[in-house]
């Protein structure tokens, strides 16, 4: 008995932080919870791996705004796209489009699938270009020749839209590509772990703080969001 009693002892330990690891990894624990006093503007991102969204049964008084996945590379449409928009907008949150950038197609090319696919609205968000190489095409080109690829495809978007385009970033792709890079662009910065800080000090005006969320109206995981300014700085957007 007393031999059990201190092997139990031992494996008590491994057994909570295996525990903690599948609450994190469920989304019942995580690492975040940015303060709705100090970031009253949470929002999220989606696309058709959130499946159905029950739009109606969002809290709006939790979830302010919501970026919804267009296009992919220079063909590529999000399947519930249309039903996500116009759905988000009978509910009356506030509404952008996010673009998926890929290596192996030209900035010219992405920009023209965005433009085809997601219409110029009143009170919209601005454009974002998602930044990231998860998922991504095998990298080929030069940091030179990616960096104008982009700037071609923030360009026509800008042009179009008459708004700057917010650049989604990681960490990872943020240090190699975008030091001194895009200056006048919001950022939009990927942490899951701690509060951002930039390489460079720059200042951050989105952070995606979670991916493993649970909110009611939709099935899956969803990631969160918060906006790094006042109401009134968020309505400067959509004006």
């Amino acid at each position: 008995m007393h031999s059990s009693r201190k092997k139990y002892i031992k494996l008590l330990p491994f057994t909570l932080i295996l525990l903690i690891g599948i609450l994190f990894y469920i989304g019942i624990l995580r690492f975040n919870y940015p303060s709705s006093k100090k970031y009253p503007i949470q929002g999220i991102d989606v696309s058709n791996h959130q499946n159905l969204i029950e739009w109606e049964k969002i809290d709006k008084t939790k979830i302010h705004f919501v970026y919804i996945k267009a296009t992919e590379g220079g063909d590529f449409k999000d399947k519930r796209f249309d039903y996500n928009w116009k759905n988000a907008k009978k509910n009356r949150f506030f509404v952008g489009a996010y673009h998926f950038f890929t290596f192996c197609k030209t900035g010219e090319e992405q920009a023209n699938n965005f433009i085809e696919t997601v219409p110029i609205e009143q009170n919209n968000l601005p454009p974002v270009i998602d930044l990231e190489y998860g998922g991504n095409c095998k990298l080929v080109k030069s940091k030179n020749e990616l960096i104008s690829e982009i700037k071609i495809f923030e360009n026509i978007i800008h042009s179009h839209y008459n708004k700057k385009p917010i650049l989604y970033v990681t960490e990872e792709f943020y240090n190699d590509y975008l030091i001194g890079q895009f200056e006048e662009n919001m950022i939009w910065f990927r942490d899951i772990y701690k509060k951002p800080t930039i390489k460079d000090n720059r200042h951050w005006d989105f952070w995606q703080f979670a991916n493993r969320a649970h909110i009611k109206g939709i099935n899956t995981y969803v990631d969160l969001n918060v906006f790094n300014g006042n109401q009134e700085d968020f309505n400067k957007l959509v004006e």
